[in-house]
């Protein structure tokens, strides 16, 4: 049953909901320093099996989520490729009537192996972490865990899956690895896959950030275009996450999310749903609302209560960063980016 419209529920900000992230597992096979450092997250941060959402109850979620407006779908983790069974549940969440995008973010590194299956199941898009072409300073990015031919290798399975527009996920850190702009955006150039540079953000308590860290996305725009001049590009839809340009000779595209230099908290209209079944109404959030039980009541329960909740809802903390910088916040790899 579909809500009328005007019936869908605003938050107390008037941002209605129309994105759901899906973390189907909280654990990764990298230790990528500005998300999940080694050492810093320990391995009992792990949920039990038992304690993680399983396919019906993720479909049953899903389903009351679509009834509020949800029409964009995109399944996380920590590493979702890591999640048993996955392009069952792909198949299963692509068969809801209303949903219109169904994606998936992967560090790419098993996506050879599983690129085809996925795009069989009836995923629509992938949007793949790379931060860098270097393959040294791609381990070390990685927390020595990862190797760049893995992520390439799964690129070019995807490609060959049919998945012809990936998008490519950056985070730059100044004096870190922001000397691949450059590099990576020459990769890109004239493909049809979109490059998006992430802001360094202060996801989490234990990455270490720093705002000395963030380049602007203004800075990385014009060294960009000082090398291959770029125009504006229209947002596709209200609350477009990335500011999008296009190269002037006609080589495609590359975009910027700029969560710390250019907040755009007022048209966010994402939630965030955990592994253990938790819903989080913003990335930075310090807790969430646990949802099992209600999920278990069924899909008509649950986008009631679900609907309560949004309303309640007021999270803006990037417009408010510079007066809350000890908040607790829940780590990034646990909900998703």
């Amino acid at each position: 049953m579909n809500t009328p419209a005007d019936l869908l529920p605003r938050d107390r900000l008037g941002r209605p909901l129309h994105d759901l992230r899906v973390s189907v597992i909280e654990t990764c096979n990298y230790r990528c320093p500005y998300c999940m450092p080694e050492g810093l997250t320990p391995e009992e941060t792990a949920l039990d099996r038992a304690r993680r959402l399983d396919f019906d109850e993720i479909e049953t979620a899903v389903r009351a989520f679509v009834r509020l407006g949800v029409s964009k779908l995109r399944l996380t983790g920590g590493e979702p490729l890591l999640r048993k069974g996955l392009p069952d549940l792909v198949a299963r969440l692509a068969a809801i009537p209303g949903v219109e995008d169904l994606a998936l973010t992967t560090n790419g590194s098993l996506l050879a192996g599983q690129a085809r299956a996925l795009r069989e199941a009836g995923l629509h898009r992938l949007t793949v972490s790379l931060d860098s072409l270097d393959p040294a300073q791609f381990s070390a990015l990685s927390g020595g865990r990862g190797k760049l031919g893995d992520v390439l290798a799964g690129i070019a399975a995807a490609e060959a899956a049919g998945f012809a527009r990936l998008k490519i996920n950056c985070v730059l850190q100044r004096g870190v690895n922001d000397g691949q702009a450059l590099v990576l955006a020459e990769r890109f150039r004239g493909t049809p896959h979109v490059l998006r540079f992430i802001e360094y953000m202060d996801v989490g308590t234990c990455n270490g950030w720093k705002r000395e860290g963030v380049l602007p996305s203004a800075e990385l725009r014009d060294r960009i275009s000082a090398r291959w001049p770029l125009l504006p590009v229209d947002a596709t839809y209200r609350g477009e996450v990335a500011t999008r340009y296009r190269y002037m000779d006609g080589q495609g595209e590359v975009g910027f999310v700029s969560s710390v230099s250019e907040p755009f908290c007022g048209d966010c209209h994402r939630a965030r749903l955990s592994a253990d079944g938790q819903l989080f109404t913003c990335l930075f959030a310090a807790q969430g609302q646990p949802l099992r039980a209600h999920i278990a009541r069924g899909e008509d329960a649950l986008a009631a209560h679900l609907a309560g909740l949004w309303r309640a809802r007021g999270d803006r903390y990037s417009e408010l960063r510079a007066s809350a910088p000890d908040r607790k916040k829940i780590e990034m790899f646990f909900i998703g980016g």
